[in-house]
């Protein structure tokens, strides 16, 4: 997914569940307030990103949850390292509309290649295949530094939350990364999806 959005089209078609947030978080959603500054805070639920409504029932293990979070030591880190890099290294970036003729689909890569979704589920399995929790496996929807539409995957490591991105071999905590967030698999329920409006833009203008 590399199509060019414009940042106000992108904000303005979330508006209505950011003024909503404004006035009343329902009892369902997590309070921004009392989550760390290197975690991602999350809002309240909102509908899931465009190409991802059949996500769960296509891949179960994309929105599994366990309930178990490990503590991640070196090691572990090596290996997410080493799932990003290979990942990157051997996937090759092609549009959906140029392998399926749809603007959007989530999908594992093949033999083509994938767009930012598919490295991000790639990378996923990958990992939930090492051993990783999926609890602490998190695909984001954000607006990369050009304002662009993209998909990273976030590693929740406890004390801060991790992003690995197909647009580089470096894995950085999110607010390195000068994204903006826009929406996050929630993290008690992965089949659902939380508003973000962090990061990025949202940091600048705030």
């Amino acid at each position: 997914m590399r199509q060019i959005l414009h940042l106000s089209a992108v904000l303005r078609s979330l508006l209505p569940v950011a003024v909503l947030m404004s006035f009343v978080m329902p009892a369902h959603a997590i309070d921004a307030r009392k989550m760390h500054r290197d975690l991602i805070p999350v809002k309240a639920t909102v509908s899931a990103p465009p190409g991802a409504t059949n996500l769960c029932r296509t891949y179960e293990w994309a929105c599994a949850r366990t309930g178990r979070v490990q503590r991640l030591d070196i090691e572990a880190l090596k290996t997410v390292q080493q799932v990003n890099q290979s990942a990157n290294r051997t996937v090759r970036p092609i549009s959906d509309q140029r392998q399926w003729s749809v603007a959007e689909r989530w999908s594992l890569p093949t033999s083509r290649g994938g767009d930012c979704e598919d490295y991000v589920l790639y990378k996923k399995l990958r990992l939930i295949e090492a051993g990783f929790s999926p609890d602490q496996l998190l695909i984001a929807t954000v607006l990369d530094r050009q304002n662009r539409s993209h998909a990273v995957l976030v590693l929740r490591t406890g004390a801060q939350d991790l992003v690995l991105d197909n647009m580089t071999g470096r894995i950085k905590p999110w607010r390195e990364t000068g994204y903006t967030f826009l929406r996050l698999q929630d993290p008690r329920q992965p089949s659902r999806w939380v508003a973000v409006f962090a990061g990025g833009v949202m940091d600048r203008i705030s």
